[in-house]
């Protein structure tokens, strides 16, 4: 049975929940004092939560914040902004976030063997049909791999040291880049990442972060893509065996056009890539990825800075279409799927989510997110069987 406390009781325990925090309650009052105009106040007894406060910001949140924020660090409390029905409050947390450095050793190893991973790739490319008559070579030869090797550095160090530089400009500790290799695969790499040891402070630190890995990538992906294309031949499509076909983005379809006077593959022609022009295929190809705008992809912060909680809304028009894609263009995407399912709903949330994104940033933000839509690859590659090829050569 329940039994509800009289007025005069709750008010008593109130009264004694706030006295057992008093050698903490006042300091941190007058800290959220000095930002806020307080309506309401709260002191739950939480192991998470040391006080939640509501009412009205004196000045600019992004001020606010960094002056209450500097008051509570030497309390060991942390403070987060949110806003409920046009009221500020602030919730105020113990405990902040001191990351201790990582070694850099792991970091070391996994970029050493993707670029070996890189170099098999960049000489199986390199070497071509005379592999398949002596594929022994691709290991004695690997430096002749060294062309899409650089390029593909040059392209995934740029996009993560986009990240890293921005982090690190707003005092966000960071990882070092963890580079992961796939020596097996087409692409001979399964990309890069960062990873961030502490929440970032407002929106526009999260579109700084989120954006500059990127549009720092394309900086070098456009030019390796346009110098690869410019040195690749245009030969007639191979009628008597089965072949793999890159798929087209507009941007790249447009970087044919503009190399070669005309769109490719036209049914009977196309471009046949060399070591460059792949690297900067393969450096679009996953800067659309990353762009999809869900969840803890760069795409989904970027969202997240323009629409806030609204971004979240984005969730299942993005696993509808890329169910369609897997069903009815490529089953290459089934694993896209599977993983946009398990992690697209999680966001980046920030510590102050009131603050909103400047007018400068919200260009940035909608040019990142016209980037996906320039780079992102519906059918990124297929296998196509000439007419006159039997079924059984696959």
């Amino acid at each position: 049975m329940l039994e509800e406390m009289s007025p005069y009781e709750e008010v008593e325990a109130r009264e004694a929940s706030i006295a057992g925090w008093s050698p903490q309650v006042a300091p941190i009052r007058e800290a959220v004092a000095a930002v806020l105009v307080i309506e309401t106040e709260e002191y739950p007894l939480a192991p998470h939560l040391t006080a939640i406060f509501s009412g009205r910001l004196r000045y600019d949140s992004e001020e606010a914040y960094e002056e209450v924020d500097r008051r509570l660090a030497p309390l060991n409390q942390l403070p987060l902004f949110r806003e409920s029905g046009g009221v500020h409050v602030i919730r105020v947390v113990p405990g902040r976030f001191n990351s201790r450095p990582r070694a850099w050793w792991p970091n070391a190893i996994l970029f050493a063997l993707t670029v070996l991973s890189l170099l098999y790739t960049g000489t199986a490319i390199a070497l071509g049909e005379a592999l398949l008559e002596n594929p022994e070579r691709q290991l004695a030869e690997l430096w002749r791999g060294w062309p899409y090797a650089l390029g593909m550095v040059l392209i995934l160090g740029a996009h993560e040291l986009g990240h890293y530089f921005a982090a690190r400009h707003h005092g966000v500790p960071v990882t070092l880049p963890y580079f992961i290799p796939l020596p097996f695969g087409f692409f001979g790499t399964l990309g890069a990442f960062i990873q961030l040891r502490a929440p970032l402070r407002n929106r526009k630190v999260l579109l700084d972060v989120g954006a500059a890995g990127p549009l720092a990538g394309m900086l070098f992906a456009v030019p390796i893509l346009l110098i690869g294309l410019a040195a690749a031949e245009v030969r007639p499509l191979p009628t008597d065996i089965p072949f793999v076909l890159e798929g087209n983005s507009i941007l790249y379809a447009l970087a044919k056009r503009l190399t070669f006077g005309r769109f490719l593959p036209d049914g009977h022609l196309d471009v046949f890539m060399n070591q460059l022009a792949q690297a900067g295929w393969t450096g679009l190809f996953i800067t659309g990825l990353n762009l999809i705008p869900v969840g803890q992809l760069d795409g989904g912060h970027v969202a997240y800075t323009l629409l806030g909680e609204r971004a979240r809304l984005l969730y299942f028009p993005a696993i509808l279409i890329m169910a369609g894609l897997a069903l009815a263009v490529s089953d290459a995407w089934f694993l896209w799927l599977l993983l946009l399912t398990i992690f697209g709903r999680s966001y980046a949330t920030t510590l102050d989510t009131i603050t909103p994104l400047d007018s400068r940033r919200r260009w940035v933000a909608v040019l990142a997110l016209l980037v996906f839509l320039l780079v992102f690859v519906p059918d990124p590659l297929r296998v196509v069987q000439p007419l006159n090829v039997p079924v059984e050569m696959f």
